[in-house]
């Protein structure tokens, strides 16, 4: 038989990584990249014009290999499609010692 662990949902901190919030959040940010510029039909060249970037940094981020990119980077990648970028800073819960990173879409 055999074992079956639940996942915490995220997997970076399934695996023990340390920068776990941060990857889960590049992650996210990433996959709505690549589904506004499928939604656009648009090819990686014509993408990566927009974004400022070279296409073979595109690929990389589409495929996961988001380390060399920040965060900032890509909420501009979310801006140039188009999109508006809202952060919002709130109090934690009284039962979290600290704050947490979410990304949410509307």
């Amino acid at each position: 038989m055999i074992d079956i662990e639940n996942g915490s949902g995220n997997v970076y901190a399934d695996l023990g990584k340390a920068d776990a919030t941060e990857m889960q959040v590049k992650a996210t940010l990433a996959g709505k990249i690549g589904e506004i510029i499928k939604h656009r039909h648009l090819t990686q060249i014509q993408a990566a014009e927009i974004l400022g970037m070279p296409q073979p940094k595109l690929s990389g981020m589409l495929r996961g290999q988001f380390r060399g990119i920040s965060e900032a980077k890509m909420l501009e990648c979310l801006n140039r499609l188009g999109r508006d970028v809202e952060i919002v800073v709130h109090k934690p819960s009284r039962t979290r010692a600290s704050g947490t990173t979410s990304v949410v879409f509307a």
